[in-house]
């Protein structure tokens, strides 16, 4: 269960960028998936896929190591923590009954 919650974390941000060009993200995630290329990608500004070492369109290696780090970092911190702050859940209540009609005698 815990690798396939890191695959899905890992697609996260093609699946984002797709959607903010505009495609839909499961399908580009799809195909990037079904290919044995590991430097093939999605260029979103042109919304083809292409090498991406040959297109220019990389991230610094440090950037993602980082990225990755700190996010391992956070979840492991709230896998161990005691306590958690949340909100309260709200509480459904009955609404109020109507007052009475004014001049009826009351």
């Amino acid at each position: 269960a815990g690798i396939s919650i890191v695959l899905r974390a890992l697609e996260a941000p093609i699946r984002q960028i797709a959607e903010n060009a505009g495609v839909e993200g499961s399908v580009v995630v799809g195909k990037l998936s079904d290919s044995k290329d590991h430097n093939r990608g999605f260029d979103a500004q042109n919304e083809v896929y292409v090498d991406m070492i040959k297109a220019g369109i990389v991230d610094p290696a440090k950037v993602v190591r980082t990225a990755l780090q700190d996010a391992g970092s956070i979840a492991a911190l709230l896998i161990t923590a005691e306590a958690m702050i949340t909100d309260i859940p709200a509480k459904d209540t009955a609404p109020s009954p109507g007052g009475g009609m004014g001049g009826m005698g009351y």
